[in-house]
């Protein structure tokens, strides 16, 4: 599962990156500890002018035929397995496929009696982009209610230590794929990542609740005592 991500650029930066020729937002500060329920920066395609825009939508997907915003926050993940099939996410799997921008993602690890947090990111300190599900929702007072949920997949031999789902990251070049902008399968791009991309290290419990957010939560927990495949040098330096 994916319940907790965190984006430490500047929404600027990710336009570049993303290659974004539209306005950006301009409420979309960085945020280490994005939880569902929560606003937060996606990539989606214009079908008809075929521009990428960078929009501001809520975590937890609510369907168009859905009779209230209730049960958004179980919808944050849509599982890969039977996506198509799903009445939750078919439709948009198959017509509203986005980008979601994220820096890393937390899971937690039994350990023990406890629960011990990891942060994960690209090795090479690039940004992720995690596979995701947009739809638009009306509320009852005919406004639009725009949300996301992101895409799991079985985990790669590394997070399944961590735990056994992880977030679909999509390579640069099945970007367009998914969007809508190349033909083909996307289906196909609904595999976890190669274990040898990622980074994954202790962090501490501060980071469990969502109400604290700064950047010192992707710090390495000093006190923890992963095992190897668990403790890689981190990406980022906390200031």
């Amino acid at each position: 599962m994916c319940g907790r991500y965190f984006r430490q650029r500047e929404i600027v930066d990710l336009g570049a990156y993303f290659e974004v020729h539209t306005p950006l937002p301009n409420d979309a500060a960085p945020s280490w500890n994005v939880a569902p329920t929560q606003h937060a920066p996606v990539l989606r395609r214009n079908p008809q002018s075929g521009a990428r825009h960078l929009d501001i939508l809520r975590w937890g997907l609510v369907p168009r035929w859905a009779k209230d915003a209730s049960g958004a926050a179980r919808l944050m993940n849509a599982r890969a397995e039977g996506i198509a099939e799903k009445p939750s996410f078919r439709e948009a799997f198959a017509k509203r496929r986005c980008l979601v921008p994220a820096d890393g993602f937390y899971e937690w690890r039994q350990e023990g009696k406890a629960k011990q947090p990891y942060a994960v990111a690209l090795r090479s300190g690039a940004p992720m982009a995690l596979a995701g599900l947009w739809e638009g929702w009306q509320q009852p007072d005919g406004s639009w209610l725009k949300t996301f949920s992101i895409v799991t997949t079985e985990a790669n031999a590394k997070q399944a230590l961590v735990h056994h789902r992880m977030p679909v990251i999509l390579a640069r070049q099945d970007w367009p794929l998914w969007l809508g902008e190349a033909e083909g399968d996307p289906q196909a791009l609904l595999r976890p990542s190669p274990a040898g991309d990622l980074a994954c290290w202790p962090v501490g419990a501060r980071v469990g609740k969502f109400t604290e957010n700064d950047a010192g939560l992707i710090a390495r927990d000093t006190a923890a005592r992963p095992p190897p495949e668990l403790d890689d040098p981190s990406p980022y330096a906390p200031p």
